[in-house]
């Protein structure tokens, strides 16, 4: 059984180009990520406390996401990035949340996709991020947050199987991906991880 699929559209050069000509700003971008994904784990919690099955797992990404950032802050630190002011909306998980249906079922299966979705990109744009880094340091550390980020992607996957049909799991996984596509191909180019 295949717990996520491919990205449709591959991040472009551009995108690259744009965070390693302005690498502090994707740092910050990228703490406010991490705190995020975190929080997002934890909501899950929050809203349905009855899905024991996932609990745990739901904790252990959120914790993990948490360690995310503090690493990121502490490499922040050492290079004299403070974090942003605040927290701005991202663009990217704001269209696909967009894409939700309502209704608690509905929605819980749409926003365990869209949590797969966006760490299935995440996970692409830090090999991307690694591969162009030239300190070891940062190479290594965004090599590690890569693999990370690809298994977050199967295990919200797998989370779903849990409670949905298998079909109906696909079918919104491929929809959401189609989406995603045309969602990162008219994102603003910008040294951010979205």
């Amino acid at each position: 059984m295949k717990l996520n699929i491919d990205i449709k559209v591959p991040s472009s050069q551009e995108w690259i180009d744009a965070v390693m000509a302005d690498f502090p700003s994707f740092l910050q971008d990228h703490a406010d990520c991490e705190r995020k994904a975190s929080a997002m784990a934890m909501s899950f919690v929050a809203k349905y406390p009855n899905r024991k099955e996932i609990l745990p797992e739901l904790i252990e990404i959120g914790i993990e996401e948490l360690e995310h950032f503090q690493q990121v802050y502490q490499l922040m630190e050492k290079h004299n990035i403070p974090l942003p002011e605040s927290m701005g909306k991202d663009p990217y998980v704001s269209q696909l949340i967009k894409c939700c249906r309502h209704g608690r079922e509905d929605r819980f299966l749409d926003r365990l996709i869209v949590a797969s979705v966006a760490e299935t990109r995440g996970a692409e744009r830090f090999r991307l991020v690694s591969e162009a880094q030239s300190e070891p340091e940062m190479h290594r550390f965004y090599k590690i947050l890569w693999a990370s980020e690809a298994k977050h992607g199967h295990v919200f996957v797998k989370m779903a199987l849990n409670y949905f049909d298998e079909k109906d799991v696909y079918d919104r996984l491929e929809y959401f991906m189609e989406e995603e596509g045309k969602i990162i191909q008219n994102l603003e180019i910008r040294a951010a991880l979205h």
